[in-house]
């Protein structure tokens, strides 16, 4: 396709909210590898003693996800294709980190009190709907 579909007002609004949801996931991550005050002052000693005690491959995928989530966000408001497959990545990596943290740690035991179930169904959903909707996109010409 030649890429002259112009965007509707749809687009723009999913394309800046998935900027945003992403750019919380990069004040997150960033919070979380520094250990800033912010992020550990409503925390109890066994909750941050498992997120000290995570892989470093969890951490790794973890900011290839929020990461390559915001690049993915920006080339989509820049109307570019490359957005579908770095979506496709933030997905992926989202989605290991997501499963690892509830069936490979004791996160929903010592997370109990803070519906741990919420955020990662969150992330994964978002990031699905977002691959979905950025293939869609590129489908129909938007993204060239």
């Amino acid at each position: 396709m030649s890429g002259t579909n112009k965007p509707g007002i749809a687009f723009w609004i999913i394309g800046v909210i998935a900027l945003i949801w992403n750019g919380m996931g990069v004040n997150y991550y960033l919070q979380s590898a520094f250990e800033t005050e912010a992020s550990t002052a409503d925390l109890t000693a066994d909750q941050i003693a498992l997120m000290d005690g995570l892989p470093a491959w969890y951490t790794a995928l973890f900011a290839l996800a929020v990461f390559g989530g915001v690049i993915a966000s920006i080339a989509m408001l820049m109307k570019k294709k490359i957005a579908a497959p770095l979506f496709v990545l933030s997905f992926l990596c989202a989605t290991i980190n997501q499963v690892y943290w509830l069936f490979g740690t004791d996160a929903v035991e010592t997370f109990s009190e803070q519906q741990p179930y919420l955020m990662p169904t969150l992330v994964v959903v978002i990031g699905a709907f977002l691959v979905w909707y950025s293939r869609d996109q590129k489908a129909k010409g938007v993204l060239s």
